[in-house]
């Protein structure tokens, strides 16, 4: 009798357990990697004095052309009437998808906005084994997909106003302010080139700003040391399946993976800002613990308080820009 019941409890965890991983995975699927969120961080890096200034970051939208709700969703954002638009790349999973991708970015293409490519701009995705994630990353061989029409993306984005800031140093002006801002090809490629705009930035500018795709610290360190205020990145996807309580279990990158997603300190003077981005590999379509998000940062000046800088309020920001 007793090995019976020991048996019957067995066949129930074990049944249990699978009934909860089903419905977890279903989940992560079919739910919240559609429950599109605004987060949202104020982060004083701004001159006393100065007025606030509005940065709406977009990355990773990892577009298909049948991702419909997500370009309802992204064009909604303008309401939001930032200051400027940064991209941080991964914009593409498919051949055909650079009108889908204007579609989402319309409305925000009128807006001032500066813009680097990751990877999944220059080459497709692949189906990959997901427990090559977890892997040391020396331990990792490169796989690419076909290459995907970056050119047109970018000459897209250029038409519009939009500023490539590929290993290029500018100063832009947004709405009667300078801003100064630098970026690099993506590290996780290996296509970075620091040294193409390394040195000082521009000290009169009301804010300076890095941009990159994958936050890799070899490259955030040297934006730190020539003065930049803030640097934005993607690629992490906010470490995509994360453990409530615990975080993301990996980053995709050299980064700390409690800086997955996010606003944080990046030295004595620097923030880093990283966004989980808006999309996933169409392989790998599942997000846990971390809903697709684009963000909307507040400068505001030095000495305003950002304890607890970063909020999340899918709610709030859904109800207010459809």
């Amino acid at each position: 009798m007793r090995t019976l019941s020991n048996t019957s409890t067995v066949k129930k965890l074990t049944v249990g357990t699978l009934a909860l991983g089903t419905a977890t995975l279903g989940y992560a699927v079919g739910v919240e990697r559609r429950r599109f969120t605004l987060r949202t961080a104020e982060l004083p890096v701004l001159a006393p004095g100065s007025k606030p200034f509005t940065i709406l970051h977009v990355s990773d939208l990892h577009m298909l052309p049948g991702h419909r709700a997500k370009q309802r969703w992204v064009a909604a954002l303008d309401q939001l009437e930032p200051d400027l638009v940064v991209n941080t790349g991964d914009n593409l999973s498919h051949r055909t998808a650079v009108p889908s991708v204007l579609r989402a970015l319309g409305p925000l293409l009128d807006r001032p906005g500066v813009f680097v490519f990751g990877s999944n701009d220059y080459y497709a995705p692949k189906p990959k084994n997901p427990a090559r994630y977890l892997m040391p990353k020396g331990k990792k061989k490169r796989i690419h997909g076909t290459k995907l029409p970056w050119r047109d993306l970018r000459a897209a984005f250029v038409e519009h106003g939009w500023t490539d800031l590929t290993h290029v140093r500018r100063t832009i002006d947004v709405g009667g302010r300078a801003v100064f801002a630098a970026g690099l090809d993506d590290p996780h490629l290996h296509r970075d080139r620091y040294g193409e705009i390394a040195g000082a930035a521009d000290a009169s500018a009301v804010v300076r700003l890095g941009v990159t795709h994958s936050p890799e610290p070899r490259v955030l360190d040297p934006f730190a040391t020539d003065g930049y205020d803030l640097v934005l990145a993607g690629h992490t996807h906010g470490g995509q399946l994360r453990v409530p309580g615990y975080g993301a279990l990996v980053t995709n990158c050299e980064l700390d993976r409690t800086r997955a997603r996010g606003a944080s300190r990046w030295g004595a003077h620097m923030w880093l800002h990283v966004s989980a981005g808006l999309g996933t590999s169409p392989y790998a379509p599942a997000r846990f613990a971390c809903p697709p998000e684009a963000s909307l940062l507040t400068l505001v000046p030095r000495g305003v308080s950002a304890e607890d800088a970063v909020t999340t309020a899918p709610r709030k920001a859904a109800k207010t820009i459809r």
